[in-house]
């Protein structure tokens, strides 16, 4: 994986792009949990969903290590 990405004549790190597309998976996962009432089960939801993009990002930003 590349140190940095030239994006509109900037250069941005490499893990941008994981960032972007863990924000995608991120609001998926959130409209499927939203839309099954899956959040009646979670004590604090905002800090679920924060630990969830960590995890989601934390995962992704290790496969594209490889």
């Amino acid at each position: 994986m590349p140190r940095e990405i030239a994006f509109f004549d900037a250069l941005v790190p490499g893990l941008f792009l994981v960032f972007l597309v863990s924000l995608l998976l991120q609001w998926g996962l959130d409209w499927l949990f939203g839309r099954f009432g899956l959040y009646r089960y979670v004590w604090h939801p905002p800090l679920f969903r924060l630990a969830l993009f960590a995890c989601v990002f934390g995962a992704l930003g290790l496969l594209a290590m490889h």
